[in-house]
């Protein structure tokens, strides 16, 4: 499912113009990548929450040249769903 499938899903639902509903969609995602690069995490009560992981340093290797390299620590973004969002998808 695509933004725009979504967008069109909800201003059926709820009558409101598909401009708008992908306006308050586009600054929602737009808010919580910054809360997100800020360091903080973002909880949606019954939906789930939008965590920041952070991944250990690690040895990997570089196949072409043959050679280890060290992947630096790291935080990556990611989705925790709650339980009533598991149980539905269930």
């Amino acid at each position: 499912m695509t933004k725009a499938e979504i967008v069109a899903i909800i201003a059926n639902k709820t009558g409101i113009e598909k401009g708008a509903v992908s306006s308050v969609i586009e600054n929602f995602m737009e808010t919580v990548k910054e809360v997100m690069a800020t360091g903080e995490n973002v909880y949606l009560r019954g939906f789930g929450s939008f965590i920041i992981k952070t991944r250990a340093e690690k040895t990997g290797r570089n196949i072409s040249k043959n050679i280890a390299i060290t992947i630096p620590a790291h935080k990556i973004p990611a989705f925790k769903p709650a339980k009533t969002f598991m149980n539905a998808v269930k």
